[in-house]
């Protein structure tokens, strides 16, 4: 049994989780938080690791310029540690979106690991 192994990136975190063959339970958990938060994103089963980057950015990207309460909702539906999000550095929303996308990943990667695990 491996251990949890923090990711240092987005590619390597949906790397990990399609070795792990976790990549759908990923996708799932993403579409059950974002749906939630009232924000559904429809990721369907069949994306590649690279669409889903790119639609999760994306997605942060448009909630930070245009639903900022929906973007705090998320965030604390997905459960992101507020100290994280805080260390980000707010002047390029392009570069603070991709960044948040890679917090939220991580955070809902975790979750699907451990549900996995125990």
């Amino acid at each position: 049994m491996s251990s949890f192994v923090v990711p240092i990136s987005t590619d390597n975190l949906l790397s990990e989780a399609e070795k792990e063959n976790l990549y759908l339970k990923l996708i799932e958990q993403l579409n059950k938080d974002f749906n939630f938060a009232n924000e559904p994103i429809d990721l369907p089963k069949s994306t590649s690791p690279n669409e889903l980057k790119i639609q999760l950015h994306e997605k942060i990207y448009r909630l930070i310029q245009y639903k900022f309460a929906e973007y705090l909702s998320l965030l604390y539906i997905v459960d992101v540690p507020e100290d994280q999000v805080k260390k980000l550095d707010g002047s390029d929303i392009m570069q603070l979106s991709e960044q948040v996308a890679f917090l939220i990943l991580k955070r809902e990667w975790m979750k699907v690991w451990f549900r996995n695990r125990y």
